[in-house]
């Protein structure tokens, strides 16, 4: 029992925690601008300002995007707070294994690595290549995959950027409607500073929204797609090098161009090219 549960608590992803403790830290230097001006937090806190500004925003993005879409985005923006599985050294350590592997006993001898082989990408690249498949189809077939990946990787981020566009305009929406209301009492002088103090109170709303959240988390996005599209790009150009039977040397060096901390050929070689293959199991 005490090991069942054991392995389900190593399943928990883990988490970028210092990403995570940092990410409020723009928020809180504008509440912090705010009080070194004298000023209270308060006056930051209007609700139809909010709802103008969260809610118009939101309104435009399901009108862009459906709402699977949007739910897609924001369960992508909290795995982007998730540790990344930088697997890119075992990835290279694996593709060169197999390159010695397919090079001492040919390519149909990698057919049993293909059970212990969990990444999508490699697993179909490495079922192409026991099948014989010419390196020129090979290399079109998972290039098309790879770019459908990164298409469906992108997706999230541009749903962020979209909204940031958003975000300021309703902003400057809910100010005219609050210097509509204004406009209104025009007879009470008094009220005039408080009221125009608070129809801007929805451009910071939108401005900030855009600029400390929205943005942020589309870059964020953006990098970890670029972190899968590099780990593609090594499994795509090594099955390449595999396939047209280049000296390991040759595939070792070539994948350095990915991978600096990548062992020894002569240490890899020594295991016979069938553990590390089990290592590259990481999904993207």
């Amino acid at each position: 029992m005490k090991r069942g549960r054991q392995v389900r608590r190593r399943r928990w992803p883990r988490l970028d925690l210092l990403s995570i403790v940092l990410a409020p830290l723009g928020i809180g230097v504008v509440a912090a601008a705010q009080l070194l001006d004298g000023s209270q937090l308060a006056s930051l806190i209007q609700g139809s300002s909010a709802l103008v500004v969260f809610g118009g925003t939101l309104g435009a993005i399901l009108i862009t995007h459906t709402p699977v879409e949007v739910f897609r985005a924001v369960r992508a923006a909290v795995a982007a707070f998730r540790a990344p599985d930088d697997d890119i050294d075992t990835l290279a350590a694996t593709i060169v294994t197999l390159s010695i592997r397919s090079h001492r006993r040919g390519a149909q001898a990698l057919e049993p690595d293909l059970d212990h082989v969990t990444d999508p990408l490699l697993q179909s690249g490495l079922s192409l290549v026991v099948d014989g498949t010419t390196p020129e189809l090979l290399k079109q077939v998972l290039t098309l995959e790879s770019r459908a990946q990164e298409a469906e990787e992108d997706a999230p981020a541009r749903i962020f950027e979209a909204a940031a566009g958003y975000a300021p305009t309703m902003g400057i929406l809910g100010a005219v409607l609050g210097l509509m209301r204004v406009m209104e009492h025009l007879g009470s002088p008094g009220l005039l500073g408080s009221g125009i103090a608070l129809a801007f109170v929805a451009t910071v709303y939108g401005v900030g929204l855009a600029n400390l959240v929205l943005l942020p988390i589309a870059g964020r996005l953006r990098e970890r797609s670029l972190l899968r599209a590099r780990r593609r790009e090594l499994i795509v150009e090594g099955l390449e090098a595999l396939q047209q039977r280049i000296n390991p040397r040759l595939v070792a060096q070539k994948v350095r161009a990915f991978s600096s901390r990548m062992p020894r050929i002569d240490e890899l070689a020594a295991h016979g090219g069938l553990r590390p293959a089990r290592k590259a199991g990481i999904p993207a």
